[in-house]
């Protein structure tokens, strides 16, 4: 299990396991919902993605591509 620290200004850092698995890191926004008394912690959706199958584009998935993209970038020394 995973864990991080809140500061004294209710700060916490993500922890790269985690900014990894949803594929997030600097300008990225989170999406926090209370569940019980659990926390669930999921990648929001870029608002441009909110229009997706409007846009008429070649095959593929975009949401995939742009993770593909992503993690790529991060092995180049991000």
């Amino acid at each position: 299990m995973t864990k991080s620290t809140i500061t004294v200004k209710n700060q916490t850092t993500v922890p790269r396991e985690i900014r990894e698995k949803l594929a997030v890191g600097p300008s990225d926004v989170l999406q926090w919902e209370v569940v019980g008394d659990r926390v669930l912690v999921s990648a929001a959706s870029p608002a441009f993605l909110s229009r997706e199958g409007r846009i008429k584009v070649g095959p593929g998935d975009s949401v995939e591509d742009v993770r593909r993209a992503r993690k790529l970038m991060g092995s180049k020394g991000r």
